[in-house]
């Protein structure tokens, strides 16, 4: 009789916590239809997604040895999710990006440079001169650069002339607001390069007037057609030191409760400033005359309120042929896929790469675009 409970119980509670996963997978799933700004907690459920798709997984395995019937459980919750599943892990073997263009073929980057190194010069002296050859070595046509630290003066130790000379493009547009300047001597802004002819650019600044809250664009001549390349930074989380070291390591100190609440607050802050500035740059994408492709370092994950609000109607260049987790963000998590390139449907994409070189705490990610004839 005692045997007989214990077996029933602990198939309740493993059961129960089976539910419970499945449910907080749910929430995640369909976070992108809660705004933010009454519902923040959901944009937890999302940083979790891929530990509760992990859980249902194991579960599922489990159940198959244990009681088969019972992973109809995790397979349930799984097909409900499943877009969210398909965002965060393509189904797809991985698959040699290849290096030479095709014709009619638009090579898209989009990296998030942090300051080309400036920061760390002294203890990577040639960083800098590396990101720039990673850029050359990919030869895109399109480069969206964001957290690039540059200057006009000839003392400025990222002097923007200097960049350029080294830099394979036709035409630039460095977009940044003199009171947001890194230093006396650098400018802290977007950038876009390309090797099309520029015929318009433009730099949109909202309230607060600070960087995160801020994008450009460009509208470029491709052959007979013009295509509008846009570029955003939204607002980032601004973990602290403390923070990142508490989120690496899981540290257990007496400050962990401590760093938890600022995590959270952080986390909080940040999901309801990108809400507002995800709408901002979504307005402007729908009243836009051409083509779309929109890049940026998102500071969000996928199926985040964020990622959706930008991507509604548009495809994603890593959904569409990335494989794996290839999270873009190289520290705290390794579930961090937070840069993005999306394009319209008057495009067709090609193949997509992970750049996975630490030059930046982010990895460069490349996508090749074709216009849809």
């Amino acid at each position: 009789m005692p045997f007989r409970f214990l077996r029933w119980f602990t198939k309740t509670v493993i059961i129960t916590i089976n539910v419970i996963v499945g449910i907080l997978f749910l929430g995640g799933a369909y976070a992108s239809d809660f705004n933010p700004e009454r519902y923040w907690i959901m944009g937890l459920l999302t940083i979790l997604l891929p530990v509760f798709i992990l859980l249902l997984l194991l579960f599922l395995i489990f159940w198959v040895m244990i009681r088969p019937r019972w992973s109809l459980l995790s397979i349930a919750f799984l097909v409900l999710g499943w877009n969210a599943v398909k965002n965060i892990l393509p189904i797809r073997l991985p698959y040699a990006f290849q290096m030479k263009k095709d014709s009619g073929v638009i090579r898209v980057m989009s990296w998030n440079v942090e300051q080309f190194a400036i920061q760390k010069l002294k203890k990577y002296p040639d960083r800098k001169q590396r990101i720039l050859d990673l850029i050359n070595e990919y030869d895109p046509d399109i480069a969206c650069l964001q957290e690039v630290v540059a200057g006009e003066e000839t003392k400025s130790i990222n002097n923007l002339n200097d960049i350029n000379s080294r830099l394979k493009f036709r035409d630039y547009f460095y977009a940044y607001q003199l009171s947001n300047d890194f230093d006396r001597h650098h400018h802290f802004g977007t950038m876009i390069y390309s090797k099309y002819p520029i015929i318009h650019k433009q730099f949109v600044v909202n309230s607060p007037d600070n960087y995160n809250s801020t994008f450009q664009y460009i509208d470029v001549l491709i052959g007979k057609d013009t295509v509008r390349i846009f570029n955003a930074h939204l607002q980032s989380l601004r973990f602290s030191k403390e923070n990142r070291n508490y989120l690496d390591r899981g540290e257990i100190t007496t400050t962990a409760v401590r760093e938890s609440g600022s995590i959270i607050r952080r986390i909080r802050r940040g999901a309801l400033r990108r809400a507002v500035q995800a709408r901002e740059i979504k307005d402007v994408m729908n009243h836009t005359p051409y083509p779309v492709i929109m890049c940026g370092d998102f500071n969000d994950v996928p199926v985040s309120y964020a990622y959706e609000t930008i991507g509604r109607n548009m495809q994603n260049a890593f959904v569409k042929k990335g494989y794996g987790l290839s999270r873009t963000f190289n520290e705290i998590s390794p579930t961090l896929r937070i840069d993005n390139i999306f394009a319209d449907n008057h495009f067709v994409i090609e193949q997509f790469v992970r750049v996975k070189r630490i030059l930046s705490d982010h990895y460069p990610v490349i996508a090749d675009i074709r216009i849809n004839e």
